[in-house]
């Protein structure tokens, strides 16, 4: 009975309730529908808000710009350089759901004794969602395949050293090579959907032989800073065409090896930083992408995870001329010499008393001549004007040459002369035999020529004048009367 009643009731309930709902007006269906639109919306929203704690590791060199680089994607102009490990961020922002979250990125030192502190950046628990950034300075491309290989080493230590289990490296693996399996070039046919159907994705091509060989679990995105630098490369070490696409090929090989994307950047130009800033949050934020491979500007080169091959990098081998694809890196991209650059150097000038020192200890080794006594008015120079040009080149010579203390004008002039005779005396004029007696002298006012003999006898007798005391102002000279 009790049950029979209850059942009773609960029909009689029902039944009411639902001829209630049918006796609603359309305006009261129509609120409940919007209301659970909102619903529904709000919910969906909720479901679908950014993910935070997104990371972004950057590696490269000391000087390669990654600092520089990371504050122009978060739209800094002043900014401070740290060491060791930087923390800088950039902001995502997602318009069709409203919604903004910010992207971590950390800048590792250059120096290798910070490298262990990757494990803030990317501790275990957040190896599923980091990617790993290699900044390349191509103001030094002779750097570029080492410090690739440098950097990514350092990546496998870390990675190792994290002991992440082997299920999920496993699954980080598988979802990097199939990422780069169902890569389709954007735009590529245009009016159909970028996604394959399930049939297709079924069906993916196999990777090639030297494709993901060293497979981090990590997308890896390398980017090429300063390459604006490339003009400067060809002007000053004769960089030609084959030298950019060299290195460009030996850098496409590395990034096929590691499933890693290619980006050329000039942060002085602008060039292709929302290109680099529109990939990081399409693999990270899973943000749709839009932009093409760029292979035909050489400072603005674009290569996506997922399309290049071996195929395509050869293309670039069929315009060396003296290059060979397999010729090994170092031996082509020399490091240039160092120029040392001469500066002259700038001369002082002595102080005034070291340098009458020096010059009087100069004077003091010249051996002595003959003086004039002090106060002699002979031991001045001669103030009369000359009776002939003859001696007034004599004179001028005498006040060019350095003399002694204490020695006298006429004494220079007889040591002038003398080195003059001596000069004539060992050679003749042309046609005249070596030894012969026409030795020309000086000429007497009778016009008779002066043999060598009376010269030496002339000249000390002017030096005997000179030291009795008397002034001699007959001084001979070559060719001219007296």
């Amino acid at each position: 009975m009790a049950t029979s009643g209850r059942s009773t009731l609960l029909s009689s309930n029902s039944t009411g309730h639902n001829s209630t709902l049918e006796n609603q007006n359309p305006e009261d269906e129509d609120g409940q529908n919007l209301w659970s639109s909102i619903l529904s919306e709000v919910s969906t929203h909720s479901r679908s808000k950014l993910p935070s704690g997104k990371n972004v590791l950057v590696m490269g060199e000391v000087g390669s710009g990654k600092t520089t680089l990371v504050a122009k994607l978060q739209g800094v102009e002043e900014y401070m350089k740290g060491r060791g490990l930087e923390y800088l961020y950039f902001s995502v922002h997602d318009d069709d759901i409203d919604d903004q979250t910010r992207c971590n990125a950390w800048v590792l030192d250059g120096d290798l004794y910070h490298k262990g502190l990757q494990g803030v950046a990317v501790p275990v628990e957040a190896v599923g969602d980091s990617l790993l950034l290699i900044t390349l300075d191509m103001s030094r491309p002779w750097n570029a395949l080492d410090s690739l290989q440098k950097w990514a080493a350092v990546a496998r230590e870390h990675i190792d050293k994290l002991r992440v289990t082997p299920e999920t490296l496993r699954e980080l693996e598988h979802r990097l090579v199939k990422q780069f399996q169902e890569y389709v070039e954007p735009g590529s046919e245009e009016g159909t959907p970028q996604r394959r159907t399930e049939e297709e994705e079924s069906v993916l091509l196999p990777l090639g032989e030297n494709t993901l060989t060293h497979n981090l679990g990590l997308p890896m995105v390398v980017v090429c800073t300063k390459c604006d630098a490339i003009s400067t490369l060809e002007k000053e070490h004769d960089y030609r065409d084959e030298h950019l696409d060299f290195i460009q090929s030996h850098i496409r090989r590395f990034c096929l090896q590691y499933g890693a994307t290619l980006l050329y950047t000039s942060v002085k130009e602008m060039k292709n930083l929302d290109v680099l800033y529109k990939y990081l949050v399409h693999r990270l934020y899973s943000f749709p992408f839009h932009c093409p491979a760029q292979v035909v500007e050489r400072d603005a080169v674009f290569i996506p995870s997922g399309w290049d091959n071996e195929k395509k990098i050869a293309i670039l081998h069929e315009n060396f001329q003296t290059l060979k694809a397999d010729d090994n890196f170092e031996e082509v991209i020399v490091k240039p010499p160092v120029r040392k650059f001469v500066h002259e150097k700038e001369i002082q000038a002595e102080d005034d008393q070291v340098f009458l020192v020096k010059l009087q200890s100069l004077l003091a080794k010249q051996p002595p001549v003959t003086a004039g006594r002090p106060g002699d008015p002979t031991s001045r120079a001669p103030s009369g004007s000359p009776r002939t040009s003859n001696r007034s080149a004599a004179a001028n010579v005498a006040n060019a040459m350095p003399q002694a203390a204490g020695q006298t004008s006429e004494g220079v002039l007889a040591n002038f002369f003398n080195s003059l005779l001596t000069k004539k005396a060992g050679a003749g004029g042309p046609g005249t035999p070596a030894g012969g007696n026409n030795t020309p002298g000086t000429v007497r006012k009778s016009g008779s020529k002066l043999g060598l003999s009376d010269v030496q006898a002339e000249l000390d007798r002017i030096s005997s004048r000179e030291t009795d005391g008397e002034p001699s102002n007959d001084t001979p000279t070559d060719g001219q009367d007296t």
